[in-house]
C-alpha cells in the first residue's frame, strides 16, 4: 500500500501533539515582567519538547521519504511511535508544573526513551520490508545516532533521583544530536 495516508496522519498526529502542549501555557495574570517568572518552567518544559517532536517529525519525514511502500507492520509500528510521542504533553505538563522534580523528569525520560526505542523499530521494520539494498538501509546503516540516544536515555533516567537536571542536560544533549536533520539519506540518495 502507498504510503501518503501514514504520512498524514503522522503529521496530523504531531500536530496535536504541539497544539496540546502549547494550550498548557497559561496566560500569567499580571502585566508586570515579573508575572512571567512562573511560566519559566513551563515554557522551559515546552520548548524542550517542541524541539523534540520537530526532531521526530522532521526525521520521520526523511525516513518515509526513503521508503516506496507500507504494510501493516510498518503502520503498526508507526502507532506505537505516535502512541509514545502523544504522552510527551503529559510529562511535559507534569514535569513543569513541579518544577523539574526527579520523578517527572524520570517519566519523561521513560517516555522519551520509549519514543526512542519505537523510532529505532520503525526505521529496521522499514529497512526490513524494503531490504538491505534499499535506500533506507543504506542510509540509515548500523543507525549510531539511535543507539546512542537510546543509551542516553536509560542513563538520564535514574540520574533523575540524583539531580533532576543532570537528566534534563542529557535530554538536551539528545536533542542538540539530532538537532541538525540527519542527512544520511539525503547523501546516499545523492550518491
Amino acid at each position: 500500500m502507498g504510503k501518503a495516508r501514514l504520512e498524514a496522519f503522522s503529521d496530523g498526529v504531531i500536530a496535536v501533539i504541539i497544539t496540546i502542549m502549547v494550550l498548557e501555557m497559561k496566560v500569567p495574570h499580571g502585566t508586570d515582567i515579573g508575572s512571567l517568572v512562573p511560566v519559566v518552567p513551563v515554557f522551559l518544559t515546552y520548548a524542550l519538547s517542541f524541539v523534540f517532536i520537530g526532531i521526530y517529525w522532521n526525521n520521520h519525514h526523511h525516513l518515509l521519504h526513503a521508503v516506496q511502500h507500507v504494510n501493516g507492520s510498518i503502520l503498526w509500528a508507526n502507532m506505537h511511535l505516535l502512541f509514545w510521542l502523544s504522552l510527551v504533553p503529559f510529562a511535559t505538563g507534569w514535569m513543569s508544573e513541579n518544577h523539574f522534580e526527579a520523578v517527572p523528569v524520570a517519566l519523561y525520560g521513560v517516555i522519551l526513551l520509549f519514543a526512542g526505542i519505537a523510532y529505532y523499530l520503525l526505521a529496521h521494520c522499514l529497512m526490513r520490508t524494503h531490504g538491505r539494498e534499499s535506500l533506507i538501509a543504506k542510509s540509515l546503516g548500523a543507525d549510531f545516532k539511535g543507539k546512542v540516544s537510546i543509551a542516553i536515555y536509560a542513563v538520564a533516567i535514574p540520574l533523575a533521583f540524583v539531580h533532576s537536571l543532570i537528566s534534563c542536560a542529557l535530554y538536551v544533549a539528545v536533542a542538540a544530536i539530532w538537532f541538525i536533520p540527519d542527512r544520511r539519506i539525503e547523501r546516499v540518495e545523492r550518491a
